[in-house]
């Protein structure tokens, strides 16, 4: 095994134990390897970022919002002594979990499995890690999912936590968690310390790897969700000068991401940034405008990612800094400044008049597909959610995969699989 500095042989361990392999690779490259080849990572092709992916053939994709997390992660992880292979697979896997339809099948599978725990997409990542995605076996037959690293396992756990142990923010429970009771085994072993050095992670201490993963995924969508919705006609930001249009993604925004705070800092927020050079007030569609909306994008990017760095440094110094050997430090103005930005696509995209008659199909759907595979049986799951269902002990085990075999699904495999088993309509190849 090839040493990695600032990671321990204890790092490097895997849940079951692999023969070592002659390789030029380090551990943590073969992870990063076996997230890029996985099936799951494929199928984000086809599921929603913010807008459907058959809309428009410009919008993001999960999949090319994954690429681009793993791209700003991984400098940033880099630039301050994390392995950016490390940092690159837990930015590749994060959205793993998601179902088809964005958070609105999240929000929808989790009513639906309510009585098992419910569903998170956080939680049904790290089960896809070592469980549903299948390269390794237990001793007992069990999965072992794709048998990653120790590392790269707490890099991915955004919520290290359970539902019942999420923490209280701004006097509410967060909704948000990584592990579900039934996954707590694998859990425990990736959480249950950092090897020679003594240290152990808190409870909900997340290792600095997922803290750059985190910053990463906020900042990749902030900027990159603005230009999906400015390209596809959603708003322009010259509209930030109409005062009702203002106070329209201020209020978002303090109502999405910043409770508690009051509208003149979400303003100030906003006004630095219009401030800034790279600031595109309208975009035509041209070749000229299109390249600066781009450079907006980028240096926006670097501005964010500038600051925590800055920030960081100035708190831990310049050594490399791993696992819980440091803590990655976001200046409040740079909070805010990317909160508004998401509050900018909050307002216009997600939560616009139009769209919610789509959300509300999807949600059917996700519903419909549930009730008939729950009456059926193994009749329609794929093979290896049969497997599941029958291996199942009780009623909530054999929901649980049905549940994994929807979240599964892409958008349009979703939407088929609705067309032909709830509908009774024959199957249709678009293509032919």
């Amino acid at each position: 095994m090839r040493a990695v500095p600032g990671y321990e042989a204890y790092d490097h361990e895997r849940w079951v134990p692999e023969p070592p392999k002659k390789s030029y690779r380090t551990s943590f490259e073969r992870d990063r390897a076996r997230v890029l080849h996985s099936s799951a990572l494929r199928r984000l092709g086809a599921k929603t970022q913010v807008v459907a992916p058959y809309s428009d053939d410009f919008v993001r994709t999960r999949l090319t919002h994954s690429l681009e997390v793993a791209q700003v992660g991984r400098e940033l992880g880099a630039t301050l002594g994390c392995d950016p292979d490390v940092v690159d697979t837990a930015c590749l896997s994060h959205d793993l979990g998601h179902p088809p339809f964005g958070h609105n099948g999240e929000k929808a599978l989790d009513a639906l499995s309510a009585s098992i725990g419910g569903f998170e997409g956080n939680a049904q990542t790290l089960r896809l890690l070592t469980r549903l995605e299948t390269k390794t076996f237990r001793h007992n037959g069990g999965s072992a999912g794709l048998n990653l690293t120790r590392a790269s396992l707490d890099a991915a756990c955004k919520y290290p936590w359970t539902r019942p142990d999420a923490p209280v923010k701004n006097g509410k429970q967060t909704k948000k968690f990584g592990v579900y009771a039934e996954d707590l085994p694998i859990f425990e072993w990736l959480r249950s310390g950092s090897g020679d050095t003594g240290a152990r992670p808190g409870p909900g201490q997340t290792c600095m790897e997922a803290q750059v993963m985190d910053l990463a995924d906020d900042i990749s969508y902030s900027v990159h969700d603005v230009e999906d919705a400015i390209v596809a006609g959603r708003f322009q930001l010259r509209w930030m000068q109409d005062p009702d249009h203002r106070g329209r993604v201020i209020e978002y925004t303090r109502r999405w991401y910043l409770p508690g705070v009051d509208d003149a800092t979400i303003s100030a927020a906003l006004g630095r940034l219009e401030a800034t050079e790279e600031w595109v007030p309208a975009a035509n569609g041209s070749r000229r405008s299109m390249a600066a909306l781009k450079d907006m994008t980028s240096q926006f990017i670097g501005r964010f990612c500038s600051a925590a760095i800055e920030a960081t440094r100035a708190e831990f110094g310049r050594d490399p800094l791993t696992r819980f050997n440091g803590r990655l430090i976001v200046p409040e103005e740079t909070d805010h400044e990317i909160a508004a930005m998401k509050g900018l696509a909050t307002a216009y995209v997600m939560t616009s008049d139009e769209r919610q008659p789509i959300y509300q199909r999807q949600r059917e759907i996700i519903g419909d597909l549930v009730d008939l595979l729950t009456e059926t049986g193994d009749q329609y799951l794929e093979p290896m959610f049969a497997a599941d269902w029958h291996d199942a002990r009780d009623d909530g085990g054999r929901l649980r995969a049905v549940i994994d075999q929807v979240a599964s699904l892409t958008d349009a495999s979703a939407i088929e699989w609705h067309r032909t088993l709830v509908q009774g309509e024959p199957f249709r190849n678009e293509l032919f």
